[in-house]
């Protein structure tokens, strides 16, 4: 999955958000986690490929864009962590600015590793839990079954315990891949569940999947 930077919305979410859509307690944030886009964080994404400046830039070239997609579709949101899409926007903005404050030292501590799914570079087992937030189902337009099958394989590879957050596809609806995801996974040998989350912004937007070995 190629990188194209002109399409990406560098559109980050906080810890309490984390904690929030995964469902995560302290025993979660005890063990290593792998973030794909506690108290060891590895996060994975093609992102990392270009400077801080460039992903600012690009922030402030899509977030009026998106301010306006959000007012322009009143019904298709749940104000509740958010007050507004002013206070979505601010922020995100407020995210962006912690992000990149810490950008450069996290690439030289490799916490910030440039790479994408299907192929991850870690070793089988390495992460306790791996995170994947806002790619896999919300682009179901975009990404085939195939390439969802393959990316939530390999994230089981590299982790004990995979959770995935949202499982509405863009347009609101529930994403056309799931069964095909939890029957390859079942065909592999892992459990997976559909589990509820305290969290909701794409209304109806509040369930992940959790995928573990029984």
């Amino acid at each position: 999955m190629a990188l194209c930077f002109d399409q990406i919305v560098p559109w980050g979410r906080s810890m309490r958000e984390y904690e929030l859509m995964f469902g995560l307690s302290p025993e979660d944030l005890s063990s290593g986690i792998l973030d794909c886009g506690g108290k060891r964080v590895i996060s994975v994404d093609p992102l990392y490929v270009v400077s801080g400046d460039d992903i600012r830039a690009r922030f402030d070239a899509t977030v009026e864009t998106m301010r306006s997609q959000v007012r322009a579709t009143p019904n298709d949101w749940t104000w509740s962590y958010h007050r507004d899409p002013d206070d979505l926007c601010s922020y995100r903005w407020a995210v962006m600015q912690r992000f990149l404050a810490d950008y450069e030292a996290g690439l030289r501590e490799q916490r910030y590793i440039v790479g994408e799914l299907p192929g991850l570079p870690f070793r089988a087992g390495a992460f306790g839990l791996a995170l994947c937030s806002h790619l896999l189902f919300l682009y179901s337009g975009l990404l085939t079954a195939e390439f969802h099958i393959q990316s939530v394989i390999e994230l089981c590879r590299v982790a004990r315990e995979t959770r995935i957050f949202p499982l509405l596809s863009l347009d609101g609806k529930f994403s056309p891949h799931v069964d095909a995801v939890r029957a390859a996974l079942a065909s592999a040998g892992w459990e997976s569940e559909i589990v509820r989350v305290n969290y909701e912004l794409q209304r109806g937007g509040n369930q992940m999947l959790r995928v573990f070995k029984s």
